[in-house]
Order: structure tokens, then sequence, then C-alpha cells
């Protein structure tokens, strides 16, 4: 068992580093509501995260992490460039991996407001790099904001843009959408009676549930239009594959990314921001010859990052990663009355001190 002691001490060092690099220490309560995960991330962040509540509070959530409550504080004071660090306890549940712990304490770094977005992304990165020195660790990079804009490129409709970034991460139910989309499977039957229907709700003019009528008649309509939406070409869906497949250093996925921004101009803009992120890591010592990029990177596991995303991993078959960060521009939208540029990252001192003692054994 991994000492507690050495998790704290180790804990408080990097808190002092982060100190040290501008950022103002930030703490929060261990409880807090529930309703704004739930409004970001629906019910599903039931089944990961501890849920309790009383009379006088409503539904309240063990911490799953720091970041929402950071961004809701900074959006609250309407600051300009600022930094941050927290450490401490957060909890998730692990319904499916009971040797995976369900409590462990973060440390973490953000920078919410910078002017350069790339500069701020290589800070963040090098700064937790350097707090993991000594430990041979694997980076693992992608970019969740090109997955984005391909989509969003896709000549379709909107509603269905829309729900394919809905289900970014959930690659299954994405996979399942974009074959049906692309006409390569088709339409639910029970979907498909539905719209051969002249006026489905004559069959059940009794309405249950808390749908209004109005609601129902919405829905059905929007999936009449689906249906009349021809289909996301298969050059299209090729393109996106070659993106969601791509595995290569991060050099030469940028080059394999420029050449597919000919066919999807819509990526050429994330595409730029790559370019100009890698320049800012070779600026601040970092090898970017040795970093791993991972079109996929991030959809399983990163929900509220939408741009440069990255983890440090002890392994290549190792599925814990001993530090993860990204961008998170949207977040803060949705937690304040506009958006700011956001990006940080955490590390988890129980897994270094492991990977630390494991090292001395």
């Amino acid at each position: 068992m991994t000492d507690p002691r050495a998790v704290t001490a180790y804990a408080e060092q990097v808190l002092r580093r982060f100190e040290d690099a501008g950022a103002d220490r930030f703490d929060t309560d261990t409880l807090l509501p529930a309703d704004i995960l739930l409004d970001l991330y629906g019910e599903e962040i039931r089944a990961r995260s501890y849920l309790t509540g009383d009379a006088a509070r409503g539904e309240l959530v063990l911490r799953p992490d720091f970041t929402v409550p950071l961004v809701q504080a900074h959006m609250a004071r309407a600051g300009g460039e600022a930094r941050y660090t927290y450490a401490g306890p957060v909890y998730r549940k692990q319904d499916s991996d009971p040797d995976r712990a369900a409590e462990f304490v973060q440390v973490g770094f953000e920078i919410m407001g910078a002017r350069e977005p790339a500069e701020a992304e290589a800070e963040v990165f090098a700064l937790l790099r350097a707090a993991l020195d000594g430990l041979d660790l694997r980076a693992a990079t992608g970019d969740i904001g090109v997955l984005r804009a391909a989509v969003t490129g896709l000549r379709t409709s909107r509603a269905r843009q829309d729900a394919l970034l809905r289900h970014l991460w959930r690659p299954r139910r994405f996979r399942a959408l974009l074959d049906r989309f692309g006409g390569r499977t088709p339409v639910p039957p029970t979907r498909a009676a539905l719209l051969a229907q002249t006026d489905p709700l004559a069959q059940a003019p009794v309405l249950s549930g808390k749908r209004t009528l109005a609601e129902i008649e919405a829905r059905i309509a929007a999936l009449r239009a689906d249906a009349a939406t021809p289909p996301i070409s298969g050059e299209e869906i090729m393109l996106l594959d070659t993106i969601l497949s791509l595995r290569a250093s991060a050099p030469e996925a940028l080059g394999r990314l420029r050449d597919i921004a000919v066919d999807l101009p819509a990526i050429g803009e994330a595409v730029t921001r790559m370019a100009a992120r890698l320049d800012a890591l070779d600026a601040r010592g970092i090898d970017v010859d040795a970093l791993d990029f991972e079109g996929s990177y991030g959809r399983t596991s990163l929900e509220y990052y939408d741009g440069f995303v990255f983890g440090f991993y002890a392994g290549s078959g190792d599925p814990q990663p001993v530090a993860t960060g990204g961008r998170y521009d949207a977040l803060t939208a949705r937690l304040g009355d506009r958006a700011v540029p956001a990006v940080g990252g955490v590390i988890r001192p129980d897994l270094v001190v492991a990977l630390k003692e494991a090292a001395t054994c």
C-alpha cells in the first residue's frame, strides 16, 4: 500500500512548485451542488459520482474534480488572466473496476484568460512534465478541437452535426450515428414504423409521461426532417475515420492533418492552432518528435475538453494516466456569461509515489 504520508508530502511539493509558477491557491467544499454537474453531463454522471442530499441544500455530490467550482469562481471574479493551483481528494465511483481508487488526491494547475492559447498550453504541459521529472513516462496527446471542427464541417444538417458532437465522448454511439447518417445502417424499425404512419398521434390519443403534446409533435417533426436529410458522403466519412484512427508522432500527425485539411477545410484553423502549440512546446525545450499523437485521444474520459488534450502514462498498456490535462474554453461559456480561454492539468500523487516506490524495490 502506498504510504499516505509520502502522497501528502509529494502533493505539497507540487503545490509549492505551482505557486512558484505564479498560481494562486484555490480551495472549495467537498460537498458541491449536484445540479451544475447534472446540467453539464446529464443523468449519466450518477453512474460515476457519489450523490446525496438533504432537505435544506437539495441534491449534493462529493467533489468529482476541482475544475467546475474553479471555473465558477473565476467567472464570478470577471478578471483577466489568472493562474490557479489546488490539492485535495476527489471521489469517483468505480463500479466496473473495484481495484481502482474511489477516492484519491489531485494536484492541479490552471490558466484562465491567457491571450496566447498556444503559449498557455505549452506552459501547462511543460510544468506538469517538470513536476514528474525522474519518472519514465510516455506522453500522449490529442486534439478534440480537430474532431469537433471535422464534425461541424460535414455537409449535413445542423441537427445531425449536433447529435454527433453530443456523442463524441461515446465512441460506440458516435459510430452508430455516423453509420446511420451515412446510410450504412438502416433506420431503427420502431422509428421507421412511426415515420410510416400518416398521423402517429392518432394511434395514441391518451398522453402519458412528462412530454407535452407540443413536445411530441416537435420530436416527430424532427425525425421526419432527419429522414429526409441526404446521407453524409462516403468521402467525408472516410476523412473523419482517417482522423479518428490517426496515430503518429506529433509532427508527423500535423503533416497528415494538413493533407486532410485540403479536402476537409473546416479543420484548417484547428490544425493551425496545433502547429502553433508544437512551436511553443519546442521553444520550452519539449522534444515534440517524441510526443505521440492519437486522433481519438481523450474521447472516453476527458468530457469537458474541447481542444488540446494530453496525458502521461507509466507504460503503453497502463490505462490510468499519472497526469492529464487540456483546453476547456467551452466550459467557461456554460458556467459564465462569456467564454474565456482556459487550459489546465492535474497530477495523481498516489500514482507518482507508487511508481517511485516500485523503482526502489
